[in-house]
């Protein structure tokens, strides 16, 4: 007999550690080859962990709502033969791109020790980044109660502790440190004149009254509101807009619809058609493929274009087709297709929804003609396409102008006002309408 080391796989781009939902498998069970042993949940997505080997559960490792590392040993399985082992794919620490400073939601790997202070208290790389983008002093650090490992801040309790710091409600860890700090600089700071690096925001003191239902936001939504205020934090947001005739497009579509449905078993919808136009337009616009790591512009190799997706619990969700330019329409249709029925599904995997360097989201599939989306951040631009209309338009001919019914929709261009100024901005949106406008109406597959 022998004992396996499961260990915590790696997750995809940037996703270092993961939260223990559920232990499918308990101590004694039994467990076949690639059969799941516990369910985790990233900033991402939620998976399950399958045991490579085949064998018997000894020992789980950590309890169901730890938080854990990529890399770090879960649980011991016991095999009928072979050595002591770990899955080689994971037995080392990943390494992966350095978190960009006021950006990155997750915590980079690295193979340098944690930071941590004279007590010798334990911090990430990403909870001292927050911690000095915010003007957090050391001893305000220390007296932040964390739910990680051994006390360990996370990032979600520096980001809940700044939250209601701004409300004044901020609960903090009965430790000797704190206690030497006057109580009113841990309830109430002292307002702070606003600057151009740091804006205090005061967040309004919400009364429940007589028959207001309180609903608890699930983890994901929790997420997603993280996300969208550090990203309007971190991005000065300007949106430009411009309407587009896509009259070809739509008569395209209804010509070649269900031939292309019969020929290729796929439906096609107008979401690969704009992904087609946009990495057009990207290759024209490059420096739109962006990410900011301070002072340094990292320009995209690869053009990832994230697809925004509604899911039945309300939450959104961006699963990314990778290397986009590489495909042609059927392609793209296939994996949009596949992206979007496993989004639906919750059977998307960490890689899935990494990676992107550009996204695209569709207002118009909820009847909206219009929107000012937020940027997915790192990266530094987003589209938003609006409901396709029937509306009257001057046709200009030889003959003079005249009246036609046409099919239009507008495309809103959310841009980080830091690094894409008003003209790439501008021109970027006029150029994926001008390719949107001159879509071949006679296009065959």
């Amino acid at each position: 007999m022998a004992q396996y080391e499961l260990l915590l796989p790696k997750m995809g781009e940037s996703v270092a550690e993961a939260t223990i939902i559920k232990w499918v498998k308990a101590a004694g069970d039994a467990i076949d080859a690639d059969e799941s042993v516990l369910e985790i949940a990233t900033d991402k997505v939620d998976s399950e962990v399958p045991s490579p080997v085949a064998g018997t559960l000894v020992k789980t490792l950590f309890n169901e709502g730890d938080v854990v590392k990529v890399g770090a040993v879960i649980a011991i399985i016991e095999t009928e033969a072979g050595a002591v082992a770990a899955a080689p794919a994971v037995q080392a620490p990943v390494a992966v791109p350095t978190a960009i400073p006021g950006i990155a939601l997750t915590e980079a790997i690295t193979d340098s020790p944690r930071i941590s202070n004279a007590e010798n208290r334990f911090y990430s790389p990403l909870v001292k980044s927050i911690a000095a983008s915010e003007g957090l002093s050391q001893q305000e650090l220390d007296s932040i109660a964390g739910s990680g490992n051994d006390g360990r801040v996370t990032k979600n309790d520096i980001l809940n502790y700044l939250s209601n710091r701004k409300a004044g409600t901020a609960q903090t860890a009965p430790t000797p440190a704190v206690a030497a700090a006057p109580a009113a600089t841990l309830t109430a700071p002292t307002p702070v004149a606003a600057s151009t690096s740091e804006i205090k925001i005061n967040t309004p003191n919400i009364t429940v009254q007589a028959g207001d239902e309180v609903i608890e936001m699930d983890r994901m939504r929790k997420l997603i509101a993280d996300h969208m205020v550090m990203s309007k934090h971190v991005s000065p947001h300007v949106t430009s807009f411009v309407e587009a005739d896509v009259t070809n497009i739509v008569r395209w579509r209804e010509k070649i619809k269900k031939d292309f449905e019969k020929k290729e078993g796929e439906k096609i919808t107008f979401t690969p058609i704009f992904i087609e136009a946009l990495v057009k337009t990207i290759k024209d616009f490059p420096m739109i493929n962006v990410s900011l790591n301070g002072t340094q512009i990292i320009k995209r190799k690869n053009i990832n274009i994230g697809m925004a997706a509604a899911l039945p619990s309300g939450n959104l969700i961006v699963p990314v087709i990778k290397n986009a330019d590489q495909m042609n329409l059927i392609g793209i249709t296939k994996v949009v297709n596949d992206l979007a029925n496993r989004a639906r599904n919750n059977k998307l995997t960490p890689d899935e929804i990494s990676g992107g360097t550009y996204t695209l989201t569709n207002v118009g599939s909820f009847g909206n003609v219009m929107g000012t989306p937020i940027i997915n951040q790192p990266q530094v631009a987003i589209m938003a396409v609006g409901a396709i209309r029937k509306m009257p338009a001057v046709i200009e001919t030889p003959d003079g102008d005249m009246i036609a019914i046409r099919h239009k929709m507008y495309l809103s261009h959310s841009y980080d006002h830091r690094i894409v100024d008003g003209a790439l901005g501008g021109q970027f949106v006029r150029r994926f309408a001008d390719y949107l406008e001159a879509f071949d109406a006679n296009r065959i597959l």
